[in-house]
């Protein structure tokens, strides 16, 4: 899937900003783009994403899926899953997954995905998953000290970048492959969900905060068959759509 497509730049803007100019011009699928420094690097709702030079991972996968555009929010899932068992298999570490696909430590963030899509009304045209994850970082700039942790600072290990890289790309194999043929896209759903309430503390029983509609608070209540996270406000079960999701007792 990604053999002879892996491209590596000293420093770029933004490897999403890359990868979907280059899925317009007819890149392949499972073309990959990584950067060893990212000067614009971007995280879900417009949020910067802090890129160290060297110390980070930061890499996108242009994917070009037989789903419906209304379906990307399973490759979303499915990315966040394939990264938490990366980072098991090379560290050892069980980070956990914060709704749809932010991977913690003890409520700090490690790394997180962004998902962009070129869709037709009934189809993807292709889509490209940004993984960035702090591996060797030793500090962060003050506003982020409580929001932040790295690889390096939740294990004794100093985690090699470029095993990780290998071990995310395996496990979306793994991952992916099922979602992309439609005679196993179903299955491949129902195993997502299961795996999603088994790893994620945030699936279900989470007090929280939801930055959308105005912002409203209540307690996570499972997903639903299209995998969006419900929360039970004292108004009824709502629907997260877009927006964050925090901790109510956490300042992140």
């Amino acid at each position: 899937m990604f053999s002879g497509k892996l491209h590596i730049f000293s420093s770029i803007g933004s490897t999403n900003t890359l990868a979907m100019q280059q899925a317009a011009k007819g890149a392949p699928h499972g073309s990959v783009y990584v950067a060893e420094e990212q000067t614009a690097g971007k995280g879900r709702g417009d949020h910067a994403w802090h890129s160290e030079p060297y110390a980070g991972l930061y890499v996108s996968i242009l994917l070009r899926p037989q789903i419906a555009a209304a379906d990307g929010l399973w490759l979303s899932l499915a990315t966040g899953l394939a990264v938490q068992q990366a980072i098991e298999n090379v560290t050892a570490l069980v980070a956990d997954i914060r709704w749809p696909n932010d991977l913690l430590f003890g409520g700090r963030k490690a790394g997180g995905i962004l998902l962009e899509m070129n869709a037709e009304a009934t189809r993807a045209r292709y889509a490209v998953i940004g993984v960035g994850i702090n591996v060797n970082h030793r500090q962060f700039p003050p506003e982020l000290r409580d929001l932040a942790t790295s690889l390096r600072l939740e294990t004794d290990r100093v985690p090699l970048r470029q095993d990780l890289l290998v071990a995310i790309l395996q496990c979306l194999v793994c991952e992916m492959d099922p979602l992309m043929k439609p005679d196993s896209f179903a299955n491949a759903r129902a195993g997502i969900l299961a795996r999603m309430q088994q790893k994620s503390s945030w699936i279900r029983g989470k007090q929280v905060f939801v930055d959308e509609a105005g912002g409203y608070t209540g307690v996570t209540a499972g997903l639903d068959e299209h995998g969006f996270l419900l929360v039970q406000t004292a108004n009824g079960v709502r629907k997260v759509l877009s927006g964050g999701v925090r901790d109510r007792s956490a300042k992140g």
